[in-house]
């Protein structure tokens, strides 16, 4: 049964006050006065919340737009706009209901009442989903309930949560790409939007000198990516970073315009356009469903998993514009904006990107083979990865592999989870304080309700906690997080949170309070926060050093064998 909250959260979500623009009526709608107009939202009574929903950041990239750089607004209105709804998500991966080209807008959450002489610090949220799928409008990331947490600690925060395009829409590469400077779409989507967040937070109440970036899964790594952008130029867009299973460092090897171009051709082909005409033109006049197709029709486009790397990859590319380098690279030599950042991942990471079948060690160098590398390499990291499961991950499994794993599961698990998050994190943790700017790292270790032993902690665990998000919201009944778990997870779940809100307010993640202190990382001696809800404080501090030489050898060679 659902919880009096839960109905109570979404009723309030989903209800359009009905009210006039002009804030007559029994019901005032919040309104506030950006550079191009005004606009109207919803008061949340539950929260004593205002939103505002799908406001446009940008030119919608439709017509001639599609496939070019986002154009910023350059009209004004008279007249109050609403802004009481979420707007379409944006097409992605088999992502197309309630779904659009018209997608690139922006959600605002404040505390209600809030004035333009309030100066809140503001958080700015990025979704992941591999850059392929997602959306803000998801309510497993619905800010109301960790900008609630900021109000009853004393420190409030607004939060905003932004759209950008996605799949070929967002990250379409061939050398016609860079050629016409149209690469990293994305990636531009989401820095244009700090632009709009610069130029009008203000309104809402918010201090644009105090925004913090935050994402999880891809949206990390896009954090990582505003923080190399343009050779880790400062722009002034954000003074904090917080990567949730990700860092600046790709998840994959960096692709040419080479490696696209196959994919390119195929997609021009199918969308009958000839390979001598102006074929970026030319897709900006195919139907929008027609395109649809196309970009979802894995004989054109194969469709690709975090465990293997065949086909086109949907990441960075270096344009040598809004990516100038290997990420890697650029943090090793200081390029990048050197703000405090808060980096994790989850204990089980690799769960989620284990691939299926491998029973021998032949058949895990393969696996170690498909990230492009020699067979001296691939025997140094056998060697690294041993088969030993009481090393491998999850910890909890002592049983049989999934149905359809190989023997080796767990060792697979381990290598994974490590070349696509633990070695980039553990990377950024160093070169942060190399440059002795701090960071705080952390591992959670939770199992949710619905894992299994044989999950863990995977990928994707910590948002539920992080976000506050108790009875689970926008989760399928029977896999809400933190059904039927004791109360220490509803309990980690506001630790979490309201570290998440003392950092984006006071640049340290430190509770007044805190049951365990987390330290700034240090190279002598790094350690990192666990979050472990079966722990009597919740939380404990342990030094940086699990898989030591396995993550060590991955990070130092990460840019030149790996190609991150």
């Amino acid at each position: 049964m659902w919880s009096f909250r839960k109905w109570a959260i979404l009723a309030a979500l989903f209800a359009i006050i009905p009210s006039c623009a002009s804030g007559k009526g029994p019901n005032k709608s919040p309104t506030v006065d950006v550079l191009n107009g005004t606009y109207y939202g919803i008061h949340n009574q539950h929260y004593d919340q205002d939103f505002f929903l799908g406001v446009p950041y940008a030119h919608q990239p439709v017509g001639d737009l599609r496939l070019q750089i986002p154009h910023s607004l350059n009209t004004s209105w008279t007249g109050p706009r609403n802004a009481t709804e979420y707007s379409p998500s944006c097409l992605g991966y088999n992502q197309s209901t309630g779904a659009s080209e018209a997608c690139l807008t922006l959600n605002v959450v404040r505390p209600s009442g809030t004035k333009p002489e309030d100066k809140l610090p503001v958080a700015v949220w990025i979704y992941g989903g591999g850059f392929t799928s997602g959306s803000s409008s998801n309510q497993k990331y619905n800010l109301s309930f960790i900008v609630d947490q900021s109000v009853q600690m004393g420190t409030p925060m607004i939060a905003v949560s932004l759209n950008y395009r996605l799949h070929c829409w967002g990250f379409m590469w061939s050398q016609e790409v860079k050629d016409a400077g149209v690469g990293n779409l994305g990636f531009r989507d989401q820095r244009l939007a700090l632009h709009w967040i610069q130029e009008n937070i203000a309104a809402f109440g918010g201090d644009p000198s105090m925004v913090t970036i935050w994402g999880e899964s891809a949206g990390a790594n896009s954090v990582g990516t505003q923080l190399i952008a343009y050779g880790g130029r400062d722009d002034h867009l954000f003074r904090a970073a917080i990567s949730e299973s990700g860092a600046p460092s790709t998840y994959y090897r960096y692709q040419s315009p080479a490696d696209w171009q196959p994919y390119y051709d195929a997609i021009v082909e199918a969308a009958g356009c000839s390979p001598a005409s102006d074929t970026l033109g030319c897709l900006r006049e195919v139907p929008t469903s027609a395109l649809y197709d196309i970009f979802n029709n894995a004989s054109i486009v194969p469709v690709h998993t975090l465990s293997g790397l065949a086909g086109p990859q949907f990441v960075q590319v270096i344009d040598n514009d809004f990516i100038q380098e290997s990420a890697t690279l650029q943090l090793q030599q200081g390029k990048f904006v050197q703000v405090p950042y808060l980096i994790g991942g989850n204990a089980d990471e690799g769960t989620s990107f284990a691939v299926p079948g491998v029973n021998t060690t032949d058949d895990f160098k393969k696996v170690i083979s498909n990230w492009g590398l020699d067979n001296a390499t691939t025997d140094i990291l056998a060697a690294l990865y041993p088969d030993i499961p009481e090393i491998g991950i999850p910890a909890t499994m002592t049983s049989a592999p999934p149905a359809g794993y190989g023997a080796m599961y767990k060792r697979v698990a381990a290598f994974q989870g490590d070349v696509n998050i633990h070695a980039a994190r553990r990377l950024a943790s160093q070169i942060w304080r190399k440059y002795n700017v701090p960071a705080y790292s952390y591992l959670f270790d939770v199992i949710n309700n619905g894992a299994g032993p044989n999950v863990g902690a995977d990928h994707g665990s910590e948002i539920a906690y992080v976000f506050n998000n108790v009875d689970g919201v926008g989760y399928d009944e029977s896999k809400n997080p933190m059904l039927g778990k004791p109360k220490s997870y509803t309990q980690l779940s506001v630790m979490m949170s309201r570290m998440w809100v003392s950092f984006v307010t006071t640049l340290n993640p430190n509770l007044p309070k805190g049951r365990s202190h987390w330290p700034v990382y240090e190279l002598e001696n790094p350690e990192i926060i666990v979050f472990d809800a079966n722990v009597t404080d919740l939380c404990y501090v342990v030094p940086d050093l699990y898989r030591a030489q396995g993550i060590k050898y991955i990070s130092d060679n990460l840019a030149s064998l790996f190609g991150h």
